[in-house]
């Protein structure tokens, strides 16, 4: 199988994959940026059992080869212009996963190639890079992946069969698109107030600016969501998964305040700027996640 995107998430699942069984696409197929790009990645994974694998994992040119499955780890913001530079190159009953953050991204995905078997996967895997050759596996979580698109339905079981080899805990899902809500929703509520604050998970519950904000933006996301998700939580469930999750993941940097700290464009757009979009047009006021996308981008951008 082929993984377009070397970041964190990328290398976590081709460091779990049987030894041989998956390769990076080159940048070149994609994107200027790939003309220094090696052949090969090699780094080490860092698992949460203590236990480090080596790995050496081809990069290759996606005119070299056909793969049997394409997984796209890309941030959500080069996901489209690197899928059109790439999906040319790969037969249309090839599946393709996305595992981008956010909504709208996998969506627009979709509905741009109806007839490709695209799949979505929500994930709490998490992993970070603290330096060159070092991948962390941060913390053991699940991935729930469904289809997106109507060739996608048969595609499902396979694909999580295949991706069950990693050892990783994966699961089909019929409703993907609530899975997605479900991870937004904590996102929403973690991701920017880390980046703003530039602290782990952990700090932001005790931290005056998310506890003046955490209320109104639980109502804000509990409004958008009634209307787009299939099963709606509460502002006290929302309010609940944000505490419980940066409670469980306290040391953890969130990939939006890794971003700020790399200088890198960060995915508030499809988070809660996503929501504030959703919002917009539903005539639902989202101030919070709007001054949320504002202070971001005023640190990042």
């Amino acid at each position: 199988m082929a993984i377009l995107g070397a970041g964190s998430l990328g290398q976590l699942w081709a460091g779990y994959l049987p030894a041989g069984s998956a390769v990076f696409l080159s940048r070149a197929s994609f994107s200027p940026r790939g003309s220094d790009e090696p052949s090969t990645f090699q780094y080490q994974l860092k698992r949460p059992d203590g236990y480090e694998i080596g790995r050496r994992i081809p990069v290759l040119a996606v005119s070299a080869i056909c793969p049997s499955l394409l997984l796209v780890t890309t941030k959500a913001g080069d996901t489209l212009n690197a899928l059109r530079k790439v999906l040319p190159e790969i037969p249309e009953d090839v599946p393709v996963v996305l595992f981008q953050n956010g909504m709208g991204c996998q969506q627009t995905i979709a509905d741009l190639w109806p007839d490709r078997p695209i799949l979505a996967a929500a994930t709490t895997e998490g992993a970070n890079r603290p330096e060159t050759g070092i991948t962390i596996h941060a913390g053991r979580g699940e991935t729930w992946i469904g289809g997106l698109t109507t060739r996608a339905r048969d595609c499902v079981n396979p694909v999580v069969q295949r991706l069950s080899d990693s050892g990783l805990i994966i699961h089909a899902e019929t409703d993907i698109r609530q899975r997605l809500w479900d991870k937004l929703v904590v996102n929403a509520g973690i991701n920017a107030f880390t980046a703003i604050l530039d602290c782990p998970n952990g700090e932001i519950l005790n931290h005056p600016f998310f506890l003046e904000h955490i209320d109104p933006l639980s109502e804000e996301i509990g409004r958008v969501m009634a209307t787009e998700a299939s099963h709606p939580l509460s502002a006290a469930d929302i309010k609940a998964r944000i505490q419980a999750v940066a409670t469980s993941t306290a040391k953890n940097t969130s990939s939006m305040r890794g971003d700020r700290q790399r200088g890198r464009k960060t995915e508030i757009d499809v988070i809660n700027g996503y929501i504030a979009e959703r919002g917009q047009a539903k005539g639902i006021a989202t101030p919070v996640n709007q001054l949320l996308v504002r202070q971001v981008k005023e640190l990042t951008e």
